[in-house]
């Protein structure tokens, strides 16, 4: 399986891509190619082309949640298949894979920050296969859709709210998801944002692929600056884990970057960046 950085924060030096504060990565696992987000506008369209990565192959558009700096993509991806489709170069027609509640409407403090296409809409331009239950995309390419929140230190508080039959809720992003790779040596997470939370990822994932050994896991853990309660139990975990290497980014802090290095080996990221796993 090999995953390239298209969107991140921050972007490898001496290589003149672009960044913005959002997440998306391309992944390849034997024929099938997988775009992971899709970040806040068209930036990863444009790092996909100075990478000479062409973006007409993908099988399969995966959304780790619904806010906008991981769906805000949608609205060029769609335009740059539908222009395609119009000027009859070959493209397939990716199935967009996500929780059922990923294009409900959000919203933080009165602003929006959901999906600005609704799963109706998405389905007009592409196949959509929502579910809250994992879905296997490749023989070892897991979605792991709704996260079971077995903790006590994770998704305290809400994130804004959500539209709910008509109702708006508190948002405690039950639509958070990852996507695992269960290669021969353990196992590699990938996520957006760890709304659900990153330790409670870690074991839903090990409970899924029935595998404790964690390889890697790249994407934001939701740690830029939690409580006391999520921050003490999230370093507590890690210290008690045999993780080889993680590679946090976007919503992740330098301060806990830092902190998590005292007991896992922290790996920088960027947009450029290639990992690749047997």
């Amino acid at each position: 399986m090999e995953l390239k950085v298209l969107v991140d924060n921050n972007t490898i030096i001496d290589r003149y891509y672009l960044g913005e504060p959002a997440v998306s990565y391309l992944i390849t696992d034997s024929d099938t190619k997988i775009l992971f987000d899709v970040g806040y506008s068209d930036v990863f369209i444009q790092n996909a082309k100075r990478m000479n990565e062409s973006l007409m192959d993908i099988n399969y558009v995966v959304i780790s949640h619904g806010h906008n700096d991981h769906t805000g993509g949608l609205v060029p991806l769609v335009k740059l298949y539908s222009e395609a489709k119009a000027e009859g170069i070959n493209c397939l027609n990716p199935t967009v894979i996500a929780h059922p509640d990923a294009f409900s409407y959000k919203e933080y403090s009165g602003d929006e920050i959901g999906s600005i296409l609704d799963d109706k809409k998405i389905g007009k331009y592409f196949d959509t296969s929502l579910t809250n239950k994992p879905l296997w995309i490749t023989d070892n390419l897991v979605f792991l859709s709704e996260i079971d929140r077995a903790n006590d230190f994770e998704n305290i508080e809400p994130i804004g709210q959500c539209e709910q039959v008509d109702l708006m809720v508190d948002d405690h992003v039950k639509d958070d998801s990852a996507l695992v790779y269960k290669s021969s040596q353990g196992l590699i997470i990938i996520t957006g944002c760890s709304h659900a939370g990153i330790c409670n990822i870690i074991e839903y994932a090990k409970k899924v692929c029935d595998d404790d050994r964690i390889i890697d896991i790249i994407g934001g853990f939701h740690l830029i600056e939690p409580g006391k309660i999520q921050s003490e139990g999230t370093l507590n975990y890690f210290e008690d884990q045999n993780i080889n290497n993680i590679h946090p980014c976007h919503c992740t802090s330098l301060k806990y970057k830092i902190k998590l290095s005292k007991s896992v080996n922290v790996m920088d990221v960027g947009v450029g960046l290639t990992l690749s796993y047997q």
